[in-house]
């Protein structure tokens, strides 16, 4: 299992997940 492919995939899935609740929690 390689920290760079699935990690980052992870952490992309993660930080489009928080953008998507903060826009909902601010509209």
């Amino acid at each position: 299992m390689n920290f760079a492919g699935g990690g980052f995939a992870l952490i992309v899935v993660l930080f489009i997940l928080l953008i998507i609740v903060g826009a909902a929690f601010l509209c």
